[in-house]
């Protein structure tokens, strides 16, 4: 959880992002407490996005591992779960392709908003037993 404190800004400012485009993609506006919960939602999702990031592999160009990272856990998270979601509380096909669709967006906007800002890989703790193996 280090790495939420070290790249707190570039998190924050992946919300704010997400955020925009959800209200941008409801077209309504969000009551105060809807917006509370969405605001720390979306840092949630953000810092999990980021947390992501940080491992990443780096064996293909920084777009594409930052861009693919936020499509891949959309696919495996967030559309299995609205696949399941919607239609079970009778939303019609559109409507959860719709849903799935801004989810998706915003997304891809936190992820190039994380990657745009920089995020910084938290250093290493020392192994153990190496302040005890250190001559004094």
């Amino acid at each position: 959880m280090l790495y939420i404190v070290t790249n707190i800004a570039p998190i924050a400012a992946a919300a704010i992002v997400g955020l925009v485009v959800l209200r941008l993609g409801f077209r309504a506006r969000l009551a105060r407490a809807s917006l509370a919960v969405a605001a720390a939602a979306l840092f949630w999702l953000a810092a999990i996005l980021a947390g992501a990031l940080i491992l990443a592999p780096v064996d293909a160009g920084a777009w594409t591992i930052a861009l693919g990272t936020a499509f891949v856990i959309w696919a495996g998270f967030v559309l299995p779960v609205l696949a399941v979601a919607l239609p079970a509380r009778g939303a019609s096909l559109v409507r959860a392709l719709a849903d799935a669709a801004l989810w998706l967006a915003i997304m891809l906007v936190q992820a190039a908003t994380l990657h745009g800002v920089g995020l910084i890989k938290p250093a290493a703790p020392a192994p153990a037993g190496a302040e005890a193996s250190r001559p004094v």
